[in-house]
């Protein structure tokens, strides 16, 4: 089996922004910090070296925040697509996702005929979800 699946990279903020997304997905959260793994320097033993979300659902997300040696590129470097048919799942996770952050396309009928939207969540990742209309 092959995964695909994002990988967000945060600055201290790891544990905070997948615990979020553990709420809003449910599923398990696995975490290892830094100190974990050994003497890591000043102010890096509890931060998450490592973090991987499984939801019932088959969704994978993994995380971890940067060394302070690495700059993370914070907004527009990470996106993650959610679509599907299962309108009023995606719709609630529309909800939470934007509490908190902004809308850049409101969820809405497209011109392509599915519901689309944009979003920025509170930690500055980008969101799109895509409701597959029934075929005929």
């Amino acid at each position: 089996m092959i995964r695909l699946n994002p990988y967000l990279s945060f600055r201290d903020t790891a544990r905070e922004a997948m615990e979020y997304y553990q709420r809003v997905f449910g599923g398990t959260l696995t975490v290892s910090t830094f100190g974990e793994f050994g003497n890591p320097g000043p102010g890096l033993a509890d931060l998450v070296m490592h973090s991987q979300l499984e939801t019932d659902r088959g969704f994978t997300l993994m995380a971890s925040d940067t060394p302070p040696e690495m700059t993370p590129t914070v907004g527009n470097n990470v996106a993650v697509s959610l679509s599907g048919d299962e309108a009023d799942v995606l719709r609630g996770y529309w909800d939470m996702l934007v509490d908190g952050g902004t809308v850049t396309v409101p969820l809405e009928k497209q011109m392509w005929g599915d519901e689309f939207g944009m979003c920025v969540d509170r930690f500055g990742i980008g969101w799109l979800v895509n409701i597959s209309q029934p075929q005929p």
